[in-house]
């Protein structure tokens, strides 16, 4: 690993003084970050993500809307647990059984007709059992009609960044148009994981009983030993057979997406072996915490010499174990600074680069205010300056 230090003179005149990385810098850079590597799947749609470090190990027709089947029923998930968190539903609020809730095909969770489901069954019943009729419940208790719902799902979507989604129904039912993007899947678990936190763990449980009937999680990497805890399997005949999956180790968590894929059997090996090689394969390391300081620029004209910079937001990455004694770190700014200086203003670069991967680039900017000299104070730092240049 190599640590470059580089400034340019904001005034000729000014004599600098070399900047020199901070004793911290150096401790906590190993790891740098990564780009999506080569390996093979026989699954036409695949996208594998470190959500540690929003970095991309692998991906295969990610941004080509497809067939989500169940996987769609993230997005009805998820407008349920955006109402609970707003405080607009309730765990034990119930919603009505319809005809043609009791009556729609494919998994179900076995509600009953001209019954009412409390709010907490329904979402253990398409969660864990991917029931279609539950969707169907939900979306006609909060929008009148599965239609609406679809609707208030695609317009939510985008405004949660989904721009490669689009639904007709609450279920994930084979019809034209409802369609994902195995990004946008990938986009949808990680919003049901950062803004769902005390509903989540919903997402690992392996079985739920309702009605007399107890059915098992489909979620094949539940029951391996690889730190798997959600989300949601999917499968019809148009879309082949898929899975957004994610799974933590340590500080690591990865979301995995699969789709058409040919059996139960292949979809969990796959599933496996992806996140195994993700694991495996690559590790992550977090740099800086938000407001750590990163280098001490020297300031010209100020009530302090130097004025710490730091990152705004945790800085993470993800690369290559073999790749790691090949980063380069480079830290640019023009100095010295020139007083006054604002607390959060921009004053540099921080970038990290690999060979043969992505670079990563964050700004640097002045982790405290510093004051300009008065009248005097200035004149008298000149004057000290200019006998520093001349005397021997």
């Amino acid at each position: 690993m190599k640590v470059h230090i580089w400034w340019r003179a904001a005034d000729p005149r000014i004599r600098l003084i070399s900047a020199a990385v901070g004793l911290a810098l150096l401790a906590a850079l190993s790891p740098g970050p990564a780009a999506a590597q080569s390996i093979d799947t026989p699954a036409p749609f695949a996208y594998l993500i470190d959500l540690s470090s929003d970095t991309v190990l692998m991906e295969k027709g990610a941004d080509v809307p497809t067939a989500p089947a169940s996987m769609s029923k993230m997005m009805t998930i998820y407008m349920v647990l955006e109402r609970l968190k707003a405080g607009t539903l309730k765990l034990d609020d119930t919603f009505p059984v319809s005809k043609k809730a009791w009556e729609k095909g494919g998994s179900k969770m076995f509600v009953k007709v001209d019954t009412r489901v409390s709010v907490d069954d329904l979402l253990h019943g398409i969660i864990v059992q991917s029931g279609n009729d539950a969707c169907i419940v939900v979306a006609e208790g909060l929008a009148g009609s599965e239609t609406a719902f679809a609707a208030e799902m695609t317009a939510r979507a985008r405004e949660l960044g989904l721009t490669d989604s689009h639904f007709a129904n609450a279920t994930g039912w084979p019809e034209d148009g409802h369609l994902m993007s195995p990004r946008d899947l990938a986009r949808l678990a990680r919003l049901l994981i950062r803004d769902f936190p005390e509903y989540y763990p919903l997402f690992a449980e392996q079985s739920f009983t309702y009605n007399g009937i107890t059915q098992a999680n489909r979620n094949p990497v539940l029951s391996k030993e690889i730190g798997a805890d959600g989300l949601k399997t999917g499968h019809t005949e148009a879309s082949g057979y898929g899975l957004t999956a994610s799974a933590k180790r340590g500080d690591r968590r990865l979301v995995l997406v699969l789709n058409g894929l040919e059996s139960v059997s292949q979809r969990a090996r796959e599933a496996e072996r992806l996140l195994e090689w993700g694991f495996r394969s690559f590790e992550g390391v977090t740099l800086f915490d938000a407001q750590d300081r990163v280098e001490e620029a020297p300031v010209w004209l100020g009530e302090r010499a130097s004025v710490p910079l730091v990152l705004a937001e945790k800085l993470a990455v993800t690369l290559p174990r073999q790749a790691r004694n090949r980063m380069e770190v480079t830290v640019r700014y023009d100095a010295p600074v020139p007083a006054p200086i604002r607390k959060g203003e921009r004053l540099g670069t921080l970038r990290v680069t690999a060979p043969g991967f992505e670079t990563v680039e964050r700004p640097l900017i002045a982790g405290a205010d510093v004051g300009a000299l008065g009248p005097v104070g200035r004149v008298l730092a000149v004057t000290q300056h200019w006998l520093a240049s001349v005397l021997p």
